[in-house]
């Protein structure tokens, strides 16, 4: 894209969660114009009021089901951060339509508005769980990328640069496993894990927010990037959890088993995929493919050669150990916060 954001109106879809929150504070250090924070919960729009006290922000009340809301929200603005959706994969499981309307249809709304009202950039943000999907919100996630190449490939000359990206679990992150451990053990509860040889990339809410500005500046309209990330298991996490709270020997582990929706191991990358990526060092570039909508394409013609068995996931990329992942949690700014709350 290579854009700017001086001087610019930015609006932040899903402004109200933990990403929206990170990437607010990121841009209230530039010289943007205006961030136009864009969600649902009035609560929580209330809330951030309280806490971010700047003239440049405005809150919008809306739900990107509502192509209408959307439009309020979008007309006027430079760029667009697209992080709403539904995240949780059990409530996902259980009312996947719920999911679809959202992921899938809202993300169609946010895309096709940017594209009426000449945005110069969309960044749409992906998960892990997109890549070979088995839940309903990787299922949702994987056809929103699909809706926004799709948009990229059938409007190539628009003047609306679209990009992707795709990261793991985010530290710290509201609704996520770190926060559940920490109550866990600070209270001397069995910590209920699903398996201790479970991976999962582990990547900081900053990480997240640096992945997004790379995109938004690197982007060809269509390009999905994937920051490169480390993994743990589940049993290293619970284990450096309690190592941080000095709770070690009073740690008790409840095996429940892998639930509905969950994989032993995640990809950020399928093999398809990294045999035509860009290694941009700290991340990975994913190229549009962009081949003619011709179904000639798919009946009459192919690859060379197949693709080797070359997926990137939290079981092949590099491992961390306790006191790593010590290292890493003790360093977030959100588990400042949780000290200074709980201790």
């Amino acid at each position: 894209m290579k854009n700017s954001l001086d001087s610019s109106i930015v609006t932040i879809t899903g402004g109200t969660g933990s990403f929206g929150t990170t990437m607010l504070r990121k841009l209230l250090e530039e010289n943007v114009a205006e961030i136009r924070i864009f969600s649902r919960d009035e609560n929580k729009q209330d809330f951030m009021r309280g806490i971010f006290r700047d003239s440049r922000i405005k809150y919008i009340i809306g739900d990107v089901r509502d192509s209408s809301s959307v439009d309020v929200a979008i007309k006027g603005s430079d760029y667009i951060f697209h992080a709403a959706a539904l995240k949780q994969v059990p409530s996902c499981e259980f009312f996947p339509m719920q999911a679809t309307a959202t992921n899938i249809v809202g993300s169609s709304n946010v895309i096709d508005s940017a594209l009426k009202h000449d945005i110069k950039g969309i960044v749409c943000l992906s998960s892990d769980k997109a890549v070979y999907p088995i839940n309903a919100m990787g299922m949702t996630k994987a056809l929103m990328e699909k809706v926004a190449q799709s948009f990229a490939r059938n409007f190539p000359n628009s003047n609306t640069k679209i990009a992707i990206t795709r990261y793991g679990n985010v530290m710290m992150s509201r609704g996520s496993v770190i926060p559940l451990f920490l109550n866990q053990i600070k209270k001397e509860m069995p910590v209920t894990i699903t398996n201790p040889d479970m991976t999962r990339f582990m990547i900081s809410l900053d990480d997240s927010v640096n992945l997004v500005k790379y995109a938004f500046t690197n982007a060809t309209t269509g390009d999905i990037f994937i920051k490169k990330a480390p993994a743990c298991t589940i049993l290293t996490l619970v284990t450096a959890i309690a190592k941080l709270l000095g709770k070690e020997k009073s740690l008790k582990i409840n095996n429940i088993g892998i639930r509905h929706g969950e994989k032993l191991y995640e990809s950020l990358l399928g093999t398809e995929e990294r045999s035509r990526s860009i290694d941009h060092g700290d991340y990975f570039r994913v190229p549009l493919d962009g081949r003619s909508l011709d179904y000639q394409v798919y009946f009459e013609k192919g690859q060379d050669k197949a693709t080797e068995n070359n997926a990137y996931t939290s079981q092949n990329t590099r491992q961390l150990n306790v006191d790593e992942v010590v290292n890493l949690i003790s360093d977030l700014p959100e588990f400042e916060v949780f000290k200074r709350e709980n201790f």
